[in-house]
């Protein structure tokens, strides 16, 4: 999912969850305790105790306990190691802690070829510089004793999807199928099932597909070379079929003799046709459907309370199919707690039945006319007069409040921004905000001092616009707080200010005409889109000099 996609995902799942609380020491929420001397006293005689080795790991709760003396031993003992790199100050690693024990005992339950470890990489400095760790946690899979080449960790962080993720490494990735007892145990044993169906086991398609399969944890593999199963399931070609019990029930990937079976095209192709034609968004399915990697959705809201709301499914699943793969049809009940969708789409509750058009890459946004029908002739007119070009998009605003400039920080929204930004007689300063963005209140004083300092310049505005409830046609805005200088003449300049948030530096930059001094050091960046492994988990936290505040997504 391409980064430009988070602003979307972040409002849509509720930005709060997604900001970053404490990078590490000195950060807010995270600092570590401070460290006294022991206090001296007289030695006391007691009995000696046997020690371990320095050569012997220490385990705690089936997880072993690694230093820079111990993991060579750890690594010739166990052929298949997965180490956290930890801090103990890092939220996210204590987070994980619990997660990743249950993890080791679900595995030693089953005797599992695969053991787990960990290192406090500020205390194994060696070892964390050894294997490149810049941030924590940090998850390092070693097979077969291998020091030098480990793998990526790239799995969920909670105990079940660890222990698979494992499973699949250490064990085979998809079933071995025989005959068609196997094949009909896999398929209703899960709701949905991926057979590879090779002539040839040993052809290099197969290891493509054994690879996706390794990563694919929320679906379940199979393979065959059995011409009786070729047979039975309509086949004369190798090809990978996906088995689920909803929708069409079946849809074939067919294997390209000449290019060979790509695992990008595969995968695209498993997300796609493994979704819903219908999904009812929830915290549970909303990452799917983002991950599905299409970029069109259609969205229904209805209240599932109301007969005449639930009457309307049948025609909106009636147009799904001719737009699979290519527009996301999904329910968004107005009853269930889904306000946060609401806002985003600028609407309310009693104004379902209704529907909504979005690109998630551009994030524009597309409405029927009011008082449309929602049929399945409707819905289907509507979507294609949206793809092709056909409707303009709408942007959110909301009213332009009566006294909007009486307090000396202006208040802006959709409809008077570019009245007020570009006015050429004005150098017109400007905080983008979101209201829940815990930096964004932090910098809130300083905001209200530097526009009360300059409430008697003429030519100078100080004001704020809330990003989420306000859309602008001249850029969009990703992080929060943006700041933004409109410098007074012609020509729509706009310049990002990047300098640190206190009123000091916001007046030096004001009075030099929207430049700040060259020995002003500039802030630390504001926090850039990750590409995420794992979109379902917390940014990563970094040791070394993260005291600085990060804006937020």
């Amino acid at each position: 999912m391409d980064g430009q996609l988070l602003p979307v995902l972040v409002l849509l799942l509720g930005a709060s969850g997604l900001c970053e609380q404490g990078l590490g020491p000195g950060g807010p929420l995270e600092e570590p305790p401070e460290e006294k001397p022991p206090e001296e006293k007289p030695p006391e005689e007691k009995p000696p105790e046997e020690k371990p080795s320095e050569e012997e790991p220490l385990e705690e709760d089936r997880v072993l306990v690694l230093s820079q003396q111990t993991l060579g031993q750890a690594l010739q003992e166990h052929p298949a190691l997965l180490v956290e790199f930890y801090a103990p100050w890092c939220g996210h690693c204590r987070a994980l802690a619990p997660e990743y024990r249950k993890a080791a005992a679900l595995l030693a339950a089953e005797s599992a070829r695969v053991t787990l470890a960990k290192v406090d990489g500020p205390a194994e400095p060696e070892l964390a510089k050894e294997f490149a760790v810049t941030e924590y946690p940090t998850l390092k899979f070693f097979r077969d004793g291998n020091r030098t080449h480990p793998e990526e960790y790239t799995g969920p962080r909670e105990a079940k999807g660890i222990a698979e993720w494992l499973r699949r490494r250490v064990g085979p990735s998809a079933r071995r199928l025989e005959d068609e007892e196997d094949a009909r145990a896999l398929m209703d044993a899960q709701d949905v099932v991926v057979v590879g169906f090779f002539q040839d086991l040993q052809d290099r398609d197969v290891a493509t597909f054994l690879g996706l399969a390794q990563d694919a944890l929320d679906m379940t593999f199979g393979l065959t070379d059995r011409p009786q199963l070729f047979q039975k399931f309509g086949l004369t070609k190798d090809t990978v079929v996906l088995f689920k019990k909803y929708d069409e029930g079946r849809a074939d990937f067919p294997v390209d003799k000449e290019l060979g079976l790509d695992q990008g095209d595969l995968s695209r192709f498993l997300l796609t046709h493994s979704m819903r034609l219908v999904t009812e968004y929830s915290s549970e399915t909303s990452l799917k459907i983002f991950a599905a990697r299409i970029l069109n959705h259609l969205l229904l809201f209805v209240n599932q309370t109301l007969d005449a709301h639930r009457e309307l499914l049948a025609g909106f699943r009636e147009a799904a199919p001719r737009f699979r793969g290519q527009v996301l049809f999904v329910v968004v009940d107005v009853g269930a707690d889904n306000d946060h969708v609401l806002q985003y789409f600028g609407l309310k509750a009693q104004e379902a039945p209704t529907l909504r058009f979005i690109n998630i890459e551009t994030t524009k946004k597309y409405a029927p006319e009011h008082g449309a029908p929602v049929t399945a002739a409707a819905i289907t007119d509507f979507c294609r007069a949206v793809l092709g070009g056909g409707i303009k998009p709408y942007r959110l605003s909301q009213e332009v409040p009566p006294d909007w400039d009486q307090r000396p920080v202006k208040t802006l929204v959709g409809k008077n921004f570019e009245q007020v930004a570009f006015d050429e007689t004005k150098n017109v300063f400007i905080k983008f905000y979101a209201p829940w963005c815990a930096h964004c209140k932090e910098m809130a004083p300083a905001w209200e001092e530097l526009a009360e300092k300059y409430r008697d310049h003429e030519d100078i505005v100080i004001a704020e616009l809330d990003a989420t409830a306000n859309e602008l046609e001249a850029f969009p805005v990703h992080g929060f707080p943006t700041l933004k200088y409109f410098p007074a003449g012609p020509g729509r300049k706009v310049i990002d200010y990047k300098g640190a948030r206190d009123l000091e530096t916001f007046s030096k930059f004001l009075d030099s005409g929207g430049e700040l001094p060259a020995e002003e050091p500039a802030e630390v960046p504001g926090a850039t889109f990750p590409k995420p492994e794992n979109t379902t988990e917390p940014r990563d936290e970094k040791p070394g000099n993260t005291t600085e505040p990060r804006d937020e997504l």
